[in-house]
Parts: C-alpha cells; sequence; structure tokens
C-alpha cells in the first residue's frame, strides 16, 4: 500500500511562486512515475507534470517554463515548484504515483492552490 501526502498549498498573488511537495510512504519502486495533477471547479482533473525515477519529466503545455517538479528518490519525495503563477492555476492539486505494471493510480488527498489578488 502506498500513502500521499501533499503540502504547500495555499493563496497566492497572480505572479507569485508557490512549491508543493508530496510525501510517499509505503513500498516505492524505481518504476512508478509520480507527478501532480489538478483539477479545478467544474473541470476535469488534468496532468500538470510527472517524473521518473530517473529524472525524466513530462508538463502539460500550460505550465511548460513556468513550474518545475523534481523527485527525490532516497527520501520519497516529489516537489513541484510553481512560478510565474496565474489565475487559472487555481485548483485541487493532487499528487500521483502510478504504478506502470499494474496500471493502477495511488492519490493523495489534495491541497488547495488559489492565485488571486
Amino acid at each position: 500500500q502506498v500513502q500521499l501526502v501533499e503540502s504547500g498549498g495555499g493563496l497566492v498573488q497572480p505572479g507569485g511562486s508557490l512549491r508543493l511537495s508530496c510525501a510517499a510512504s509505503g513500498t516505492i519502486f524505481s518504476i512508478d512515475v509520480m507527478g501532480w495533477y489538478r483539477q479545478a471547479p467544474g473541470k476535469q482533473r488534468e496532468l500538470v507534470a510527472t517524473i521518473t525515477s530517473g529524472g525524466s519529466t513530462n508538463y502539460a503545455d500550460s505550465v511548460k517554463g513556468r513550474f518545475t517538479i523534481s523527485r527525490d528518490n532516497a527520501k520519497n519525495t516529489v516537489l513541484l515548484q510553481m512560478n510565474s503563477l496565474k489565475p487559472e492555476d487555481t485548483a485541487v492539486y493532487y499528487c500521483n504515483l502510478r504504478r506502470p505494471i499494474l496500471q493502477y493510480d495511488y492519490w493523495g488527498q489534495g491541497t488547495q492552490v488559489t492565485v488571486s489578488s
């Protein structure tokens, strides 16, 4: 079993920065892909960024150049540094761990990010 706990959300003004952190506990395999998704009110959950244990990353076009995902395999943590935040980044952000061999997703409880003046 895997548990994911997010932290770091909050209220920030447009143009500001936030850093989200996700700590994973349980058995984590090197093949597991970790990442962040977000869901805004009335919208479907969407990919923000993912990272493999080898450091390969994938970003949504809407966040490229503004967000950076990183991963510490020894500590089983994944970070999302968000810069130049826009009101449209407002959403609940969810940490995700995907176990490819099982095609199974683990999810955190979510953390609210609000970008507003």
